[in-house]
Parts: structure tokens; C-alpha cells; sequence
């Protein structure tokens, strides 16, 4: 496969993933708003999710120093300026699929075009009738189809590979940011763990990841922070768990290192990476402190795309 080709499919699965991403962290500030203000809050529930996004400087510089719902709903869903905006990832998404719309069956292309011709007909919409769990139900439902349609008619050869690539890549990588977020920047004061608010958030972060009755099938009902921890960093069985997208992305380069008879350092990173996640226990990361392991893992998550950048999408080396 070209490398133009195998960026392309990278990139379109990664995009198409980060909307769902957007689309699940706005879906977590609107479950927060419900619940009454502690009043001694770190930061309030949105501009966390700005902070989680990765985009604090851009929002800033558009929009000040504060976090109103309705700007940072704009800033994360429709904002043309926020490269992660919903809208900007679907329509970098789809410029990827027709850039190799060869690549695409005509079910990922009808998914994903499909998705872009929604989104122009929702900006029509008066932003009254734009009611957000119903823009954040949308999202998911399109990164749903598309994946689907790849799941059941894309060949699975190296294309499918690299699309895998993209999409586990980018799951791990949110999945650590939206734990982060719970635990380091939503909880307003430590004495506040256990309680009500806290068990609230943490359920809250489940149903956001779509991971709340797989949860409950897994663990029973006692919704523990470290129950939680767990199925959400070191649980295999869990789909957004980062073992799981560590243990997908090592499969799928395995895959690729056969394919072409060769392993790249992305190889050598990833088997490591995920020698020391198999091998962890929850205590370990409860111990080296949850922000600084979450942390860790997102700068390792991001040399590893880059090791995958460099070995195959700038041509194989």
C-alpha cells in the first residue's frame, strides 16, 4: 500500500474517533451540569473539558478567560477554528475517505458522507433547536456507523490495519484524557471522595464511554473509583480500556510486520508498553499517582503514533 494511502486511512479513522470523543466529553459537562454547584470547585465542569481537549490556549484566545456553556459547546461541537471540533473532524475525516475513496467500501463512504451532509443540514438548524444530548447522540451514532460498515464489508488487509491503527491509537489517547479529567479537575476538594458527587462523576464517566452496563456485567453494582480505575485502564475485556487499545494497536502492527516482512520501532514500543500495562496491577497506578500515570501513558501513546508515522505512513524505512 502507498503511504499516502495507508496516512489517509490513519488519519480518517483517528478524526473520526476524536468527533466521538468531543461529542462524549460534551455529553460529560452537560450530565455535571445537572448536579447542584459545590461552590468550591477546582474549575467548573467546562472548562475542564476544554483543559481535557487539549485546546485551553485556543478557547482562550477566542472566547477569554471564562468557561460559559454555550461557548465552550460552540468551541467543541461547531467551531471551525478548533481543529478537534466535531465539525473539523468530520470534515477532515471525510477529505481523508475522498482523498482514497478507492481505499472505502461504499458503505464507509455512504457512512461517512452521510455524516458530512448531516452536519450541514444541523448548522442550519437555530442553535435553540441544536439541543446538545441530542448533537452528542448524533456523533456517536455516526462514529458507530462507520465503524460498523468497516467491520463488516472492508477486505481485511493492510488498509484495515492502519485504519485499526488510527482508531485504537486515538481511543487510548481519550479514554486516559476523560479519566483525567474526573479525577484531577472535576472533583472539587479530597474530602469529597466517596460521596455522593464523587460516585455521581464516576458513573457519570461511565455512561459517557458508553461502558456503564458492561460495567455493571463485569464488577456488579458497587461503582468504586478504583473498580472503575480498573476496568477503565486494565480490564482487557473492556473496549475502551487502554489495555485493550494497547493490546489492538501491538496486534495490528503484528499484522502489518508479517504483511510486509519487516518490524519498525512502533513494534518494539508498543510490545514494551503493553508488557508493563499487562503486568500492572491497580494498586501500581493508584500508587505512582492516576494524574501522572494517565499522563504518562498519553506521552507514550503519542511517541507510539509517531513511531507508526515514521515507520510506514512517511514510507516504510
Amino acid at each position: 500500500m502507498l503511504s499516502r494511502t495507508a496516512e489517509n486511512l490513519f488519519w480518517l479513522a483517528r478524526y473520526m474517533e476524536r468527533a466521538e470523543t468531543m461529542a462524549r466529553l460534551l455529553e460529560v459537562g452537560y450530565r455535571m451540569g445537572l448536579m447542584p454547584s459545590a461552590g468550591t470547585g477546582y474549575r467548573n465542569e467546562w472548562a475542564s473539558l476544554v483543559s481535557a481537549a487539549g485546546s485551553a490556549r485556543g478557547f482562550g484566545a477566542k472566547f477569554g478567560e471564562e468557561f460559559h456553556q454555550r461557548d465552550v459547546e460552540t468551541w467543541l461541537f461547531f467551531d471551525r477554528e478548533n481543529p478537534s471540533s466535531v465539525i473539523s473532524c468530520i470534515e477532515t475525516a471525510r477529505q481523508n475517505g475522498r482523498a482514497v475513496r478507492t481505499a472505502l467500501t461504499t458503505e464507509m463512504w455512504d457512512a461517512l458522507n452521510g455524516a458530512y451532509l448531516d452536519l450541514r443540514e444541523i448548522e442550519r438548524r437555530p442553535r435553540s433547536e441544536a439541543l446538545l444530548p441530542e448533537l452528542c447522540e448524533w456523533t456517536k451514532r455516526q462514529g458507530a456507523l462507520f465503524r460498523g460498515a468497516t467491520e463488516g464489508t472492508h477486505l481485511q488487509n493492510d488498509g484495515y490495519d492502519f485504519l485499526n491503527l488510527g482508531w485504537y491509537l486515538e481511543r487510548g489517547d481519550n479514554t486516559a484524557r476523560l479519566l483525567d479529567v474526573k479525577y484531577y479537575v472535576l472533583l472539587p476538594t479530597t474530602d469529597m471522595v466517596g460521596g455522593s458527587i464523587d460516585t455521581y462523576q464516576w458513573t457519570t464517566l461511565l455512561r459517557a464511554l458508553s461502558a456503564y452496563r458492561a460495567f455493571h456485567w463485569a464488577y456488579g453494582g458497587e461503582y468504586s473509583p478504583r473498580k472503575i480505575a480498573h476496568f477503565l485502564i486494565l480490564n482487557p475485556a473492556c473496549p475502551r480500556s487502554l489495555l485493550h487499545c494497547l493490546d489492538t494497536v501491538e496486534y495490528h502492527l503484528d499484522r502489518l510486520a508479517k504483511a510486509y516482512g519487516s518490524r519498525t520501532a512502533a513494534h518494539d514500543r508498543a510490545e514494551a508498553a503493553l508488557g508493563e500495562l499487562t503486568a500492572a496491577k491497580v494498586e501500581d497506578v493508584i500508587g505512582e499517582g492516576l494524574h501522572e500515570f494517565l499522563t504518562r501513558f498519553v506521552n507514550q501513546n503519542a511517541a507510539l503514533g509517531q513511531d507508526v508515522a515514521d515507520g510506514y505512513l512517511f514510507g516504510i524505512q
